[in-house]
């Protein structure tokens, strides 16, 4: 029978990884200087270390700059959007069932899907005054790698979007 010998080198190679386990003390030991809590004023500050990078690495004109705060403006407010679902999300109940956490998911893929909305009208015209060198550094900077021949990506890997995971 190839069962037992199979069933001995699962239970050997578990006893392996469950020892060491079961060795551990049971709560981790805390470093003597742990990192502070992430604050809204860290949130704040990254973003816009994030907003100024992304001005530096398009090199705006001054054309470019009048366009500039729509632009700044529709991803402040999916910014606000996201850390707002997610601090709704954090004082919640935790969902019930299966069907709670997919309409949990669709709130907040609809709520995405208006925000993403909001800001490609506002860069619309900001965009039409981008040289193609610039055109070409914008979807890796904030985030969206586009496949050539792959699936759409998600609205989650967009860096306007970071702070509601």
């Amino acid at each position: 029978m190839r069962i037992l010998p199979a069933l001995a080198i699962a239970l050997t190679l578990g006893a392996g990884v469950a020892v060491p386990a079961l060795a551990q003390p049971a709560t981790p030991a805390q470093p003597a200087h742990a990192a502070a809590p992430y604050t809204p004023e860290d949130a704040a500050a990254i973003l816009d270390a994030r907003l100024a990078a992304l001005k530096t690495v398009l090199k705006l004109t001054p054309e470019q700059e009048k366009l500039w705060p729509p632009v700044e403006a529709a991803i402040r407010d999916a910014v606000k959007g996201a850390i707002a679902r997610r601090e709704a999300r954090m004082a919640a109940p935790p969902p019930a069932t299966a069907l709670d956490v997919l309409s949990i998911i669709a709130d907040s893929e609809e709520a995405r899907a208006k925000s993403l909305k909001a800001f490609v009208v506002a860069a619309k015209p900001f965009a039409a005054a981008l040289t193609p060198a610039q055109l070409n550094r914008l979807p890796a900077f904030i985030g969206l790698q586009v496949p050539t021949d792959g699936p759409t990506p998600g609205s989650t890997q967009l860096w306007i979007f970071e702070e509601e995971e």
